[in-house]
């Protein structure tokens, strides 16, 4: 049954529209046809979970189905959360709208280690047992749905949300979801139970089932039954980039663009980097299949800017090819690219053609380090002389700002390498001067390392106080630098990153705990005290305090203290050198070098090639999954690390002998570097104006819920999608041309608002129409269009005046509700026994309602609100039986409509003042139930 969505989606709800479903892209499949329904759950707002990839490419997929229908749901905002609870109504799907308990299986995306607590949330709010244990003890077990996690979280260790989940795909889901599928549909016609049905989903590669796996009392994980695997596998699938295209929201989402993958996995191998070790190999996508996704996207969604994704775009050696063959297709359409942090390596020329547009967008490069020996330590691949190369560039290119991130906290760090940071981009100011004079101005991201599962450092001991005292070194040093703008992560957003992210199974109490407390969206910086208080009371009231406060401290290796050993037995104890010892060696190399930053000194190690610890071969949380990565490789470049000694990218050299390539996990795919086609020119705006074009148009039924700046993007994409000639704005930014007469209040449905176009060339009336209406959403009809004089004012400069009907109700009288004293209330004597008609022929006949009116810029003014009433009149009274607590009758509803002024310069006539003047006549309360706009009226002399 569908939830009743529209009495929930209210104007008082911020964003409404995020929740509605019906965005371009989306699929509706009949509910009755489908054997398995999906829903997609992703644990964050829509504006983030909309927007992600992964999310809109299983999506297509699943839909692709036959037989299988896949729903989307988010996360909701505190204020309909509230509501939601209030109410008690369940979380829905947003296409459907029906309960997420009336689906056969939810996936949620685990993509962040705190991100659990956002799946608690959505959990409580659908009405489901958070655990897969309350769930099979329910008495309504055989109608609730399965409940599973993807991601790089899930893939990498998900033993501290194991107890959530029914279970985990591990890897990439194009072909493990639809194979996950099949066997939901034979389990449901065989009516299988289901523990049955989970043992069937077991023997799938990359399923895994933590409710058929014990955790050791070394926290190690274990089968407890014979049908399922010691191990369970990583799957590995080939980017498909015509899926990636999708849905287009009605609201600004944090990556408003058309994104296509061009390269899966990266093989640089950097020490520090999760996802370069959970994506290997590296698969390259044929040059051909991405500028197709890009051309026929771009027209399907009406986009202005697209993205080519990657952990590493620039080692798609094809990128300079296929990003001009793009950018000469596309040429006449005002599109912009933008790439994701690049490597400043590889930035050249030929990249720099190719980003931008009119719109040149960021430039990200990540040094991740400021001295060459500690790049060298996180095998970064990057020297002083590459890094210098590729900031000129973009300077020589037109940037002037430019944002690099950094990370503390690495192994083997001293303060020397710290403070080689500030020196780093002193030294990038000094030689990369704009025009030989101005600075380059930085923005600097500082990021607290934290070790992650399956890479070489997930053995190293991280210490939240010495994060704390670098980052106050830093800021020491930073000070007084100009163009320079730094920003630091939370000290205790690693600290709680790094407690969950390399637990056991106990950690699951904790995660609950923190969410009934009161943790929830915790990346978010508002949410950031409220979250940390939540997250310490729950590990305190866990029994688990000394774990966290090792972490504080720099004591915690993953391993609990034995007798006779060290708790602080870690990678970093392993290394004898001292911080002083090391910059005044490091100082001596380079006295006065005036083209360098501080280095390391190329024959310096970082200890005496030490043994590694006897810790390492103890066994870990996640070991039991099978990654690809051989766990000795980790030792082995563990060591390496120690010795400062890089390993290079086997993509384009030879094998480091990780363990991914097999039959398990294929080879790397790399595409050759391709000729660049030749650059046929920017786009130049098309300023011509042949014709203007008046549309009347309306906003009725949910569209009402989609906002004024929302709108006015829809338009820009429905012209770019209905390939209008559209003429544009000049200068930097170029806009099209539309102008909408008059923005309309959120909620309000109208059918009579008005917009202008004009084009580049002539083009016949009702062909523009049909053109138009084609690719507008059902719920904006288009009523009337006309060719207008491109010398007449526009209908923002006519528009005199808006016709209204509303919807209104009386609620018991002010002194009853405590309103009689209100500012701005000046009651006006009527007759005992009055009602809305005697109200409103009082209004009509009365000179004057003054109200204090504030202005934007904070002056007041008194207002005479009669003056901007053209005409009142009571359309329909409806008496209501309802009472009073005083017992005296109430007046019911009525609906009204009046004209009033609603003109550019702010002389306005709103709803809410014929509600005003109706509570100074009545001395009743009035609620405003319902408004629409029925005409705008254009002044034409």
């Amino acid at each position: 049954m569908a939830v009743k969505v529209e009495e929930l989606l209210t104007a008082d709800i911020n964003q409404p529209a995020r929740y509605l479903g019906n965005e371009l892209g989306s699929t509706h499949k009949p509910w009755d046809e489908a054997l398995v329904r999906w829903v997609l759950t992703y644990p964050e707002v829509y504006e983030v979970g909309a927007s992600n990839l992964g999310h809109i490419i299983l999506y297509n997929i699943l839909n692709a189905g036959p037989r299988q229908l896949c729903d989307r749901a988010y996360l909701p905002a505190p204020d309909l959360a509230a509501k939601l609870r209030s109410t008690k109504t369940p979380l829905f799907a947003v296409e459907s709208r029906r309960s997420l308990t009336e689906f056969d299986i939810l996936g949620f995306s685990l993509s962040y280690e705190l991100g659990a607590t956002n799946i608690l949330e959505m959990l409580d709010l659908a009405g489901i047992p958070l655990t897969w244990q309350e769930r099979a003890t329910n008495p309504q077990n055989g109608q609730m749905p399965l409940i599973f996690a993807g991601g790089q979280t899930a893939t990498s260790n998900p033993e501290p949300y194991a107890d959530f989940f029914d279970f985990i795909a591990l890897g990439d889901g194009e072909e493990l979801l639809p194979e996950i599928g099949l066997i939901l549909a034979e389990g449901k016609t065989n009516n299988l139970s289901r523990e049955a049905l989970l043992l069937d989903l077991a023997q799938i590669p990359g399923v895994y089932v933590p409710q058929f796996y014990d955790m050791a009392a070394d926290g190690s994980v274990h089968p407890n039954r014979p049908q399922v695997p010691e191990r369970i596998l990583r799957r590995v699938a080939t980017p498909i980039p015509a899926y990636s295209i999708g849905l287009v929201p009605y609201v600004q989402t944090v990556h408003d663009r058309l994104t296509v993958e061009i390269r899966r996995g990266c093989t640089r191998g950097c020490r520090f980097c999760q996802p370069g070790m959970l994506t290997r190999p590296a698969r390259d996508v044929e040059p051909q299949q991405v500028v197709e996704a890009i051309e026929q996207g771009m027209q399907a969604t009406g986009h202005s800017e697209f993205s080519l994704l990657s952990l590493s775009c620039s080692d798609y050696l094809a990128l300079p090819a296929v990003g001009m063959e793009i950018k000469n297709r596309l040429k006449d359409k005002n599109i912009s690219l933008s790439l994701p942090s690049q490597r400043v390596d590889r930035f050249d020329d030929n990249i720099a053609d190719i980003l931008g547009g009119t719109r040149q967008g960021g430039l990200t490069f990540a040094p991740e380090a400021g001295t060459q020996r500690m790049r060298d330590i996180v095998n970064k691949g990057l020297t002083n002389e590459e890094l210098l190369r590729g900031v000129k560039t973009a300077v020589d290119r037109g940037w002037d700002k430019i944002k690099l991130y950094f990370m503390i906290g690495l192994p083997g760090e001293t303060d020397f390498d710290v403070l080689g940071i500030a020196e780093t981009v002193r030294w990038l100011h000094r030689e990369c001067r704009i025009n030989g004079r101005r600075g380059l101005n930085f923005n600097l991201t500082i990021s607290n390392f934290t070790p992650k599962p399956h890479t070489p450092f997930q053995w190293h001991s991280v210490s939240t106080a010495e994060f704390s005292r670098k980052q106050k070194l830093l800021k020491e040093e930073f000070r007084g630098m100009r163009g320079v703008k730094v920003n630091y992560t939370d000290v205790r957003i690693s600290a709680m990153e790094d407690f969950v992210g390399r637990g056991d199974r106990r950690l699951a109490a904790v995660v609950r705990r923190a969410w009934e407390l009161g943790a929830g969206m915790d990346a978010w910086w508002e949410s950031l005290d409220q979250a940390y208080k939540a997250w310490t009371q729950a590990i305190d009231e866990s029994g688990l305090t000394w774990k966290y406060r090792q972490v504080e401290s720099g004591e915690w290796n993953l391993f609990e203290k034995e007798e006779g050993s060290s708790a602080t037995d870690s990678v970093t104890d392993v290394t004898d050198v001292s911080p002083m010892e090391v910059g005044r060696e490091i100082k001596e190399d380079f006295p006065n070098s005036p083209d360098l930053p501080l280095s390391a000194s190329p024959t310096l190690p970082l200890s005496p090639s030490p043994s590694l610890p006897l810790s390492l071969d103890q066994a870990l949380p996640w070991d039991h999954l099978d990654t690809g990565i051989d766990k000795n490789w980790l030792k082995i470049d563990l060591q390496k690390a120690l010795e400062a000694a890089t390993v290079p990218d086997c993509s384009f050299e030879g094998c480091s002998r990780c363990g991914v390539c097999g039959t398990d996990f294929g080879h790397n795919v790399v595409v050759d570097a391709l000729p660049i086609p030749e650059f046929a020119g920017e786009f130049v705006p098309n300023t011509e104006r042949k014709q203007r074009v008046r549309v009347w148009f309306g906003k009725v039924g949910d569209m009402a819920l989609v906002g004024h700046l929302d709108l006015i993007r829809l338009f820009d994409r429905v012209v770019r999608r209905a390939d209008l000639p559209i003429s544009f704005t000049g200068g930097f930014h170029p806009n099209p041309r539309i102008s909408l007469a008059n923005a309309l209040p959120l909620g309000v449905t109208s059918t009579g608002e008005i917009a202008d176009f004009e084009l580049t060339e002539s083009i016949d009336i009702e062909s523009f129409r049909e053109k138009l209406a084609a690719k507008l959403p059902e719920n904006i009809p288009i009523y009337k269009v006309e060719s207008i004089d491109l010398k007449a004012p526009s209908a923002n400069q006519l528009l005199e005046a808006a016709e209204y009907v509303i919807t209104v109700a009386s609620a018991g009288s002010l002194t009853e509700n405590g309103e009689l004293g209100r500012e701005n209330a000046a009651p006006v004597s009527v007759a005992p026994d009055a009602n809305w008609e005697a109200w409103v022929k009082t209004i009509v006949e009365t000179e004057a309602f003054w109200r204090v009116h504030t202005t934007k810029s904070g002056k007041t003014q008194n207002v005479n609100l009669r003056e901007r009433l053209h005409k009142l009149e009571l359309v329909e009274q409806k008496p209501d039986s309802s009472t009073s607590a005083s017992g005296t009758t109430s007046e019911g509803r009525a609906v009204l409509r009046f004209t009033g002024s609603c003109r550019s310069d702010g002389n306005l006539l709103k709803p809410e003042h014929i509600i005003f003047m109706l509570e100074q006549v009545s001395q009743q309360e009035i609620q405003l139930l319902q408004v629409e706009r029925s005409q705008l009226i254009l002044g034409y002399g």
